[in-house]
């Protein structure tokens, strides 16, 4: 399984730009600790067209879950044997595979463009890569297991860039992070934190007001 740059569309050469050149420590404080110790996983970071222009999948996980119960994310999970060497295509794989599962996506209309460094999640233990892809063919998405999935969503960039949609989150630990009030739902946390320096380092970032919060139990 390869990366493709080909036939992108034109907006997204900001977002590879931003692939290429940004480092781990850009992205976030949370590195995989050295000792190689956490569990692999990935998570599909994908770029579509919708009504009103370029948008993102997410979804939302089950309330029912061991781990980020509730919360919206990309889809995404660990990686199996069968998806291959965690440090070569296997997070490509896995990407795909867990989108396929969480979501009804098919993989074959998704085209991979780039890899982000991995990042840690300390509450989960989970070493992450993210992968980007543009849904070159969109096909029909949602909830495939409730027991995993609670919804099943697209969010436009252009709602994810209107300063109003945007806030600031503090987590009862003290740490403060970027927040996303859009279609209804609190996007935060490892989620909110990859699509803050993206739209950053893809220059798509409009000013927004650091001092705004919202609790982490916000409801629209």
């Amino acid at each position: 399984m390869t990366l493709s740059k080909k036939g992108l569309p034109g907006w997204l050469d900001p977002v590879v730009h931003a692939v290429e050149t940004v480092e781990p420590l850009q992205l976030s404080r949370f590195l995989p600790p050295e000792d190689g110790a956490g569990r692999q996983s990935a998570v599909l970071v994908l770029f579509g067209e919708g009504e009103h222009g370029p948008e993102l999948l997410l979804m939302e996980r089950a309330g029912s879950l061991r781990s980020h119960a509730g919360q919206p994310s990309f889809p995404g999970g660990a990686l199996d044997p069968e998806d291959g060497d965690p440090h070569g295509d296997g997070p490509l794989r896995a990407a795909l595979r867990e989108a396929e599962e969480e979501t009804g996506l098919d993989p074959s209309g998704v085209q991979l463009f780039g890899v982000l460094p991995k990042l840690y999640i300390p509450v989960s233990g989970f070493v992450v890569t993210p992968v980007l892809g543009w849904w070159r063919v969109p096909s029909p998405v949602g909830v495939v297991d409730p027991n995993e999935t609670a919804r099943v969503f697209t969010v436009s960039v252009a709602d994810l860039t209107d300063p109003e949609h945007r806030a600031t989150t503090v987590h009862p630990s003290g740490h403060r992070g970027p927040a996303f009030l859009v279609e209804s739902a609190l996007v935060w946390g490892f989620t909110a934190g990859i699509i803050d320096r993206l739209l950053h380092y893809a220059g798509w970032e409009r000013p927004w007001d650091r001092e705004k919060q919202v609790p982490l139990d916000w409801r629209s």
